[in-house]
């Protein structure tokens, strides 16, 4: 019998944000896999640190940022590889993954993967903008409003067009686009609507309006969101 794969959303950093389930998981798999962007330390495992025992094989998946998306297809391509010589010798093996593992997450390049060969279990996590709203006690949307999630990669006239058909806002994957995206909604007279909150739920939140940012700053591990107000609380 082959292993089991799993892809465990571990929430937005705050490890009793863990779901019951993705915390049976982890304390049981014998095998532990977790994106490392970079080669660099990973969030994910951190989150779920807790919880490891000691006695688990760990597989920390190199996957390289960059524009160009071969040196990651090959990344996971490696990964999956790893992961099936497991799942081949009935281990169980968890993928952490940061927030939800469906939503903007790493899993679903493994999943596409190994899924038609292995039987695949999700365990939704508790997202990043979800985790936004909280920090700020602000709903994201309401009624008949129009939520939109948008990626900062996107070209300014691109963001600018989704934002104008929108009612309320989350800006992700911000980073080195921190300084397009103020333009943007500087130019739409949005500035003053907009939260920053970087590194939700970790000890060293920080919540700062977008206009009180000062100039060449840029929010590190951040979400923008932007609520028009149509509805009335």
């Amino acid at each position: 019998m082959s292993g089991t794969f799993y892809g465990l959303g571990v929430g937005p950093g705050d490890p009793e944000l863990i779901t019951l389930k993705a915390w049976r998981l982890i304390s049981q798999v014998p095998v532990i896999a977790y994106p490392a962007a970079n080669g660099n330390d990973s969030l994910a495992r951190s989150i779920a640190a807790p919880f490891i025992p000691e006695d688990v094989i760990e597989l920390a998946i190199d996957v390289p940022m960059r524009r160009e998306r071969a040196p990651a297809q090959e990344a996971y391509d490696a990964a999956a590889q790893a992961i099936a010589s497991h799942l081949d010798q009935g281990r169980d093996v968890a993928f952490l993954c940061e927030g939800d593992p469906l939503f903007y997450g790493s899993f679903a390049y493994l999943l596409t993967r190994l899924a038609q060969n292995y039987l695949t279990q999700v365990v939704p996590g508790i997202s990043s903008i979800t985790a936004c709203a909280a920090a700020i006690n602000r709903p994201l949307a309401a009624r008949n409003d129009i939520l939109k999630v948008l990626p900062g990669t996107l070209d300014a006239s691109r963001l600018k067009q989704e934002i104008i058909s929108s009612d309320a806002i989350a800006i992700m994957k911000v980073g080195q686009h921190f300084d397009k995206i103020r333009g943007v909604l500087s130019e739409l007279g949005l500035a003053g609507q907009a939260i920053i909150i970087e590194k939700a739920t970790l000890d060293d939140e920080k919540v700062t309006r977008l206009a009180d940012v000062p100039e060449g700053e840029r929010p590190y591990f951040s979400t923008i969101l932007v609520y028009k107000g149509g509805e009335s609380w």
